[in-house]
């Protein structure tokens, strides 16, 4: 069975990792590449161009048991002060070949290029996918591709996009600009998030402050015209369309799942997808830019942002949600009790994670998923 997961960092760890223990299911996981915050933002800010690396990192751990030296390599922060010197001198110790050989060219840059970067608190991994794009010619999507062999990668890690360099900013109701990646994940008031823009360049102070005050629709406007040219990742594009389950799994809804649904070509590849199961995942604990939203308001985003708001083209057929109390989005008595919202049959089940409160049971949740595709013949069956 082939299946499709939309995920970010962590949001899906468990349920992708319970995925790969199943003989016989070969998994793609689709993400973006807008994480900005701290240390990531820093690297971006040097590296002009490139994508944020720290998702496709973190996916990168999903097969690797603690004390697993390459997860503590992928997971090492590096203290302050540290220099190029300090990288080479890990890379004279016991690092696997190609591992030393992203660090080396890191290294040179930044000893050809020694300011405008700190190191402190940066993921080792991180400058690992940073030596990686700079060796391949500043291609994102290579560096992707280099590292999931480097480490391993039982799955297919697949950046949703063909590597075009953006940055997310978000729009509240009342007219007010979340900034970067960073501040959508970040705590703020309750006023909702109405909308979301890929720009070509961050959102300078002189623009932030050009578009404080003004009416919602005319920031809407503005931030509109800066809009970055994106387009699909054609992996991406062909694993959907050839998958027997996609699933729109659980996460930071406003950085790592509704932005990748915005990538061109992707609602379609779903329309035109031989899986006759998509399954949207909601969402256990809480997040910071999901306040106040009910679990069918997440679904009725999910599908506004893959254009398809009424669930004519069926983009989602399934939603399961805990059953039992979290801290996650409210799910609405009278749809549970229905059985059914916006077209898509609504299953409750417990599926938390007893040891890891508000989080998903990846086993629980996979069986789940699982028992919604025996309801429905595979279109690969035969």
């Amino acid at each position: 069975m082939r299946v499709s997961l939309f995920s970010g960092g962590r949001g899906a760890a468990g349920i992708a990792r319970a995925l790969l223990r199943r003989p016989g299911l070969e998994l793609s996981l689709l993400i973006n590449g807008y994480d900005n915050g701290l240390s990531t933002g820093a690297l971006r800010r040097y590296l002009p161009g490139m994508l944020g690396p720290s998702d496709f990192r973190k996916n990168l751990l999903l097969h690797l048991d603690r004390g697993d030296p390459r997860r503590e390599l992928l997971e090492r922060r590096l203290a302050p002060g540290t220099t190029a010197a300090d990288l080479e001198w890990l890379i004279d110790g016991p690092l696997n070949y190609r591992i030393a050989r992203e660090l080396q060219v890191f290294a040179g840059r930044l000893r050809a290029e020694p300011d405008g970067l700190d190191l402190a608190d940066c993921a080792l991994g991180n400058l690992v996918f940073a030596g990686a794009y700079l060796r391949l010619g500043e291609d994102f999507n290579a560096a992707v591709r280099a590292c999931a062999l480097t480490f391993g990668s039982p799955a297919r890690l697949l950046n949703v996009t063909a590597g075009e360099n953006a940055f997310l900013v978000a729009l509240k109701e009342d007219g007010r600009v979340l900034a970067d990646e960073a501040d959508i994940v970040a705590p703020q008031d309750a006023t909702a998030i109405t909308g979301l823009f890929l720009l070509r360049e961050p959102l300078a102070a002189a623009a932030r402050a050009e578009l404080a005050g003004r009416p919602p629709e005319r920031v809407r406007e503005l931030l509109a015209r800066h809009a970055a040219g994106i387009s699909p990742n054609p992996e991406a594009l062909e694993a959907v369309q050839d998958s027997d389950l996609v699933v729109y799994g659980p996460g930071t809804p406003h950085s790592s799942l509704l932005p990748s649904y915005l990538t061109p070509g992707v609602a379609e590849a779903i329309a035109e997808s031989r899986a006759a199961a998509r399954v949207f995942v909601v969402n256990i604990g809480g997040d910071h830019d999901i306040q106040g939203l009910t679990a069918t308001d997440l679904v009725d985003r999910t599908l506004a942002y893959l254009g398809d708001p009424g669930n004519e083209r069926r983009t989602i057929t399934h939603v399961l949600s805990h059953h039992g109390a979290s801290g996650g989005p409210a799910v609405p008595r009278g749809v549970v009790e229905r059985g059914c919202w916006a077209g898509a049959r609504w299953i409750s089940v417990d599926l938390e994670d007893a040891e890891r409160p508000g989080t998903h049971s990846g086993p629980r949740t996979a069986e789940a998923l699982q028992a919604v595709v025996g309801e429905i013949p595979l279109a690969r069956a035969g």
